[in-house]
């Protein structure tokens, strides 16, 4: 299990986003999701960090992921591949 804080900017309507939600979830790891479609803000900061405009983009502890990169959450997260 991991302390690292884990945030999810997603929007509404991307089926990857809510993949890698789920993922999460089923992993028992808690995570902050920020919605961008829904907050302008949180989507200029989006595209600030990655440079470009795509979902999801996770961010655990200080690495960036674009996209629903199971082995990098994986590693990232020293969760077990099953």
């Amino acid at each position: 299990m991991t302390n690292k804080k884990v945030i999810l900017f997603s929007t509404s309507s991307c089926p990857w986003c809510s993949r890698a939600k789920n993922y999460l979830r089923q992993n028992k790891i808690r995570v902050k999701e920020i919605k961008v479609d829904k907050d302008p803000d949180a989507a200029k900061d989006v595209v600030r960090m990655t440079g470009q405009m795509g979902v999801p983009v996770l961010l655990i502890g200080r690495a960036k992921i674009v996209g629903f990169d199971k082995e990098k959450i994986d590693r990232l997260l020293g969760l077990k591949r099953h």
